[in-house]
């Protein structure tokens, strides 16, 4: 479609760069583009800089105005917008498209695509598959031409320009995105599902809504188009009525090469873009290549530092109970755990048992601290437990009870957001303190703060 003219609301300007990437690419397409958020001026200064340059209709911050809804022909709603917000039920009724900055792409994208969804693993699976794509092109001498992006942050919009029909761009796509995705919308032509286990239920409300937004990444696609379900989760592999084109099966676990990434779990992601990959059309070498170079991606069982013979450990990306038990098991020798944060209303009872297994003491924090202490300790009795306000409490309890040799492991299994923006600032306050402490330990000096 052509956007010249085009009354364009970007609602939600937020932090992750997607709403300052749409308003961006908006208007570099000559539509008249209005930013409205409910943070202010003070909050959103890093992203409204990135739009300074940018002739911008109006900015409505603060707060969003009725007017600003239903005067718009085109509504491009933030991801964390929740269902049956009033503002985008008035630009419904009043005839707006309403659409995403991650469906603004796909429907630009001259690029072939791989659609990475599910409950865990999913940021993982996809940067394993764009890693492989780039050791088969790399192999064939045809340069990279191998994009990666969606929910994994960093929107690919203004990098439209630079693909072409022979790339691929691989998405990771969140319940959130596909739930806003345009009918009109095509779904990608490798379509992924990693997992699924309830989890955002204070966004969707109900398990079965959670579910039917992951299922569109599979039910819109063509006869035409492959999925890769991972038949190892008894949900996902129940999906398989709903394939539209190929199922591809996963590649078996004898066939997956020795990871640099620890965990059973991450096995299985590697079997998901391994069998993406061959959907793809990469051969065996290349998917082994592509593969065995594959490192942590950041803030996912990222190795922060070693201090005082103790190993520290980034997970703040696990969100949920299920990941967090997964970064339990996949870590060798005695391991303290950090978590907490906000609760989403999940089952944390797969968690206990896990910290009953593999965790020799736990610190939790944030607002779910108490009930997180509570079920841990009433699963093991005598376990090494106690219950913080902040992070930084938590972590200096785990540095004074552990020795030399053991894993400090920062692997919340909740959202972060009764004390931080997002994970990716609650990780990289971890870091903060832990480089910290590894300075301390090499000096004898404090750093300064």
């Amino acid at each position: 479609m052509s956007w010249r003219g085009q009354r364009v609301t970007v609602m939600g300007l937020g932090h992750f760069g997607g709403g300052v990437a749409a308003a961006r690419w908006l208007a570099r397409q000559d539509a008249r583009v209005t930013v409205t958020d409910l943070a202010d001026e003070r909050v959103l200064a890093d992203s409204l800089a990135g739009l300074s340059d940018l002739p911008i209709a109006a900015y409505h911050l603060g707060g969003h105005r009725e007017e600003d809804f239903r005067s718009a022909e085109v509504v491009v709603v933030n991801p964390a917008v929740r269902p049956g917000n009033p503002y985008v039920e008035i630009a419904s009724n009043a005839g707006a498209q309403i659409t995403t900055e991650i469906g603004m792409f796909i429907r630009a994208c001259p690029a072939r695509i791989v659609g990475v969804t599910g409950s865990n693993g999913k940021s993982t699976t996809a940067a394993m598959t764009a890693a492989i794509l780039r050791a088969a092109r790399e192999g064939k001498g045809v340069g990279c031409g191998v994009w990666l992006g969606g929910n994994l942050g960093g929107s690919l919009l203004e990098r439209l320009d630079d693909m072409g029909p022979d790339d691929w761009a691989v998405l990771e796509l969140s319940s959130f995105q596909l739930w806003y995705m345009d009918p009109r919308t095509p779904m990608p032509h490798v379509a992924v599902a990693t997992n699924f286990t309830p989890n955002h239920l204070d966004w969707h409300g109900r398990v079965e809504d959670y579910a039917a937004a992951k299922q569109r990444i599979l039910t819109g696609q063509t006869p035409e188009d492959f999925a890769v379900l991972n038949t190892l989760d008894p949900e996902v592999r129940s999906w398989g009525t709903l394939v539209r084109g190929h199922q591809v099966p996963l590649w078996p676990d004898a066939n997956i090469p020795q990871l640099r990434v620890p965990g059973e779990h991450n096995r299985i992601n590697a079997a998901c873009a391994a069998a993406a990959a061959t959907a793809a059309g990469c051969d065996e070498e290349a998917i082994r290549r592509g593969l065995e170079g594959f490192a942590a991606l950041p803030q996912r069982l990222e190795l922060v530092a070693v201090a005082g013979g103790r190993r520290f450990y980034n997970d703040s990306s696990a969100t949920t109970p299920e990941s967090t038990a997964a970064a339990l098991r996949s870590l060798q020798g005695r391991v303290w755990l950090l978590a907490g944060g906000r609760d989403k209303g999940l089952d944390f009872r797969g968690l206990f048992d896990a910290i009953a297994h593999r965790a020799c003491g736990a610190a939790f924090f944030g607002s779910v601290r108490d009930l997180l202490l509570s079920g841990a300790t009433g699963r093991s009795g005598g376990f090494c437990a106690a219950a913080f306000p902040s992070l930084a409490d938590a972590l200096a309890w785990c540095w004074e009870h552990s020795r030399p040799g053991d894993a400090i492991l920062l692997s919340p299994g909740c959202s972060s957001q009764d004390q931080f923006q997002n994970f990716r600032q609650r990780g990289e306050h971890f870091a903060a303190m832990v480089r910290r402490l590894a300075e301390v330990d090499r000096t004898g000096r404090r750093p300064p703060e």
